[in-house]
């Protein structure tokens, strides 16, 4: 691109920021709201007012919901890459496979080297777990609608932005630490790992507060209309992915630090004990 073009985009883009921030600065709020922003805030953290119908069958929060849709795309997703992707994996990668193969090793180096003694089962785990992340927190970037039982219109949010998903994805990695323990030193490995009781509470509360933290700014931010043109871009994407990394590496990080640990064969602590003795 020359940099006539270049001056040219540039001087087209200022001019649209300037109109944006004019439009802001002149916007007025019309009419009352429906809601304060004390119960849109008490609403984002419990859900207790906007729900979703399941089938008919049960009122259900719209992490849920979100849950389910996540789960589904990645299965479908995991099932078409194994059908036709990988089968034909080439000795010199294209892009798509060096970036599989990127995020596969990432993982699975982790898992050996925060575990080198028992890291097969534990490599699947954390990169489910940490796609799983990833991908859910990405979700709400889309803004998918949904109709609650009343009859109003939400954008569905990241399954983990809920307590009940959150909590389930920390025990269920408590789980797979104390399966570590228990397949590298049976009775001895449970006693380990249930002396960090609070483990799965502090795993779970993490998970949670870093990302209700970003789904509260960003209704703040929706909910006042002259604020609502330019930074819900800015806000929503840049706390978005920085949740989204972070989380994602923090509590596969933290699980497999923890499953080495437990995992470790005790007549090896004992002579790494002895030598350092």
């Amino acid at each position: 691109m020359s940099r006539h073009k270049c001056r040219k985009a540039i001087i087209v883009m200022g001019i649209f920021m300037a109109l944006l921030l004019i439009g802001v600065l002149l916007t007025k709020t019309f009419g009352a709201k429906s809601e304060t922003i004390k119960e849109v805030m008490k609403d984002a953290v419990l859900h207790d007012e906007n729900r979703i119908s399941l089938f008919g069958i049960k009122d259900v929060n719209p992490a849920l919901i979100s849950g389910f849709v996540v789960t589904i795309v990645l299965l479908i997703a995991a099932a078409l890459i194994r059908i036709f992707v990988i089968p034909r994996f080439k000795i010199v990668p294209g892009r798509f496979q060096l970036l599989l193969e990127s995020i596969v090793g990432l993982f699975d180096g982790m898992a050996k080297n925060n575990s080198p003694h028992k890291n097969r089962f534990l490599g699947g785990y954390i990169f489910g777990a940490g796609v799983y992340i990833f991908t859910g927190t990405l979700f709400e970037l889309f803004g998918f609608q949904a109709v609650t039982t009343e009859g109003m219109s939400i954008a569905l949010p990241a399954p983990l932005s809920d307590i009940n998903g959150a909590i389930a994805l920390g025990c269920l990695s408590y789980l797979i630490i104390l399966s570590g323990g228990i397949s590298g030193n049976g009775i001895k490995g449970v006693g380990s790992t249930l002396k960090d009781f609070s483990l799965p509470i502090s795993m779970s509360f993490r998970l949670f507060g870093a990302l209700l933290s970003g789904l509260l700014v960003t209704e703040l931010v929706y909910y006042y209309i002259q604020l609502s043109f330019i930074l819900p871009v800015v806000v929503g994407v840049l706390f978005t992915l920085l949740h989204a990394l972070i989380q994602a590496y923090v509590l596969t990080m933290l699980t497999a630090l923890f499953y080495g640990e437990v995992s470790e064969p005790s007549h090896k602590k004992i002579k790494s004990k002895s030598r350092t003795a």
